[in-house]
């Protein structure tokens, strides 16, 4: 079981300011949680997979390709309904 010690140990390890009234309640919340691991612990594992997901997906990886645009500049600059200034889209200015 942890003590009032401990959590304020983690508080401040964490940089958490803690009432008197919270490391009470989180005292007793966090002396539940691990009394379950314990519980847990006791659970034998050893014929079970190991699992990082459980969907069955899988990341898809493509390689960078570097692919030349068939459109201009001037093609991609009149799309816009912003105003062009040098062949570029003017845009607001949002840092004063």
């Amino acid at each position: 079981m942890l003590d009032e010690d401990k959590v304020r140990h983690v508080a401040k390890l964490a940089r958490i300011e803690l009432k008197d009234e919270e490391v009470k309640k989180f005292t007793g919340q966090l002396s539940g949680v691990f009394e379950y691991m314990d519980i847990l612990n006791e659970v034998d594992v050893s014929k079970v997979k190991e699992t990082s997901q459980v969907t069955g997906l899988s990341n898809v990886m493509e390689r960078d390709e570097l692919v030349p645009s068939q459109s201009t500049r001037e093609e991609l600059t009149s799309c816009s309904e912003l105003p062009i200034d040098s062949k570029q889209v003017r845009v607001l200015n949002i840092i004063k």
